[in-house]
């Protein structure tokens, strides 16, 4: 872990705002020369479901010294802590600034997850750093098209204008996968998702990939306008896809997710937050028991949708890369808990 502060988002600004004014409260008082731990969390662009969960996450975990919340409920992670969400073009990235140091934690899908420890798919050599603190939340593969282009199917993608997603990003991976096992060749370009979606609204893209939890906004925006429609992801290709790609599960997106949309089958993943080997155990137990403190729950929750799944009975569930140890001796604790 790197013991200086990096704080590059607006987050972090926010953190000592919050230090600064808790002495001005009377909330405690602050010991300017107490150990601080600098902590940060890789999440994606501001605009995605990764940033804000990651902002709220920080929030929740830092342990400014003097913070008079944290000394009293134990709902902090370790003392002197300032953890900091900083954006990042996705998963892949992620991932990569995991494993070099670059970044204390990150948020990532499973499946990039998963091809990075074997050192498959977008990774052409394994990342042995890379472990588990929690599987968060269930994250659906959208497979978006415009109603213009009059597609009626993933087969029909072929020679189209899709968007994969961002370089850099999680959807990028995932989007890859897809079209090998449906053996699809595309005019392909990657655009983040807010960009796709504008030049699928402008006739400029037919289709274009998006991972997150349902119900997405961006999504809904298109389907709600006319825009925009959902391509199931069935038949031999997602058999296909299931038997070969690491991290993935079958899924279905409801009927009425998305306005009058009916049930549509797909794929997801789910979002893990990572962080390296090297990380001590002490810090990465005490962030995680903050992480499942109760006292938390209904600030996480309002971050997004999406942050309601994160449970702790299935956080330690079947990850693609091992679980850190620090992450592996809370859960023991809260079995032997009968939590």
């Amino acid at each position: 872990m790197k013991r200086r502060i990096t704080v590059s988002s607006v987050f972090g600004a926010a953190v000592a705002a919050i230090i600064a004014l808790a002495g001005l409260l009377g909330f405690g008082t602050v010991n300017s020369y107490a150990q601080r731990i600098a902590f940060s969390i890789a999440t994606g662009p501001s605009s995605g479901t990764y940033f804000p969960i990651g902002e709220t996450i920080a929030g929740l975990i830092s342990h400014p010294p003097g913070m008079d919340r944290c000394a009293r409920t134990a709902a902090c992670g370790p003392e002197g802590l300032i953890a900091s969400a900083q954006t990042s073009p996705g998963a892949y990235a992620n991932v990569l600034a995991v494993e070099s140091g670059r970044a204390d934690s990150a948020l990532a899908q499973s499946d990039v997850v998963a091809q990075a420890v074997a050192g498959k798919g977008a990774f052409k050599k394994p990342q042995p750093h890379i472990r588990v603190i929690a599987a968060l939340f269930p994250e659906e593969i959208h497979l978006v098209v415009s109603t213009r282009a009059r597609i009626a199917s993933i087969i029909k993608l072929r020679g189209k204008r899709v968007s994969l997603g961002a370089a850099g990003s999680g959807t990028a991976v995932t989007a890859r996968a897809v079209l090998a096992a449906f053996r699809l060749h595309v005019r392909a370009s990657n655009d983040p998702a807010d960009v796709a979606a504008q030049k699928l609204q402008s006739g400029k893209i037919d289709a274009f990939f998006f991972v997150g939890g349902a119900p997405v906004p961006l999504v809904d925006a298109l389907i709600e306008s006319g825009h925009a429609t959902l391509l199931p992801i069935d038949g031999e290709g997602r058999d296909r896809l299931l038997a070969h790609a690491l991290g993935l599960s079958e899924d279905i997106i409801s009927s009425g997710t998305y306005g009058h949309l009916p049930a549509v089958k797909t794929v997801s993943v789910r979002a893990l937050w990572i962080t390296s080997d090297q990380e001590p155990v002490d810090t990465i137990s005490g962030i995680t028991r903050a992480l499942f403190s109760p006292i938390n729950r209904s600030l996480l929750v309002q971050a997004s949708p999406s942050a309601r799944a994160i449970s702790l009975r299935r956080a330690p569930q079947n990850p693609p890369a091992p679980l850190h140890p620090g992450a592996a001796k809370f859960y023991r604790e809260m079995r032997n808990k009968g939590l």
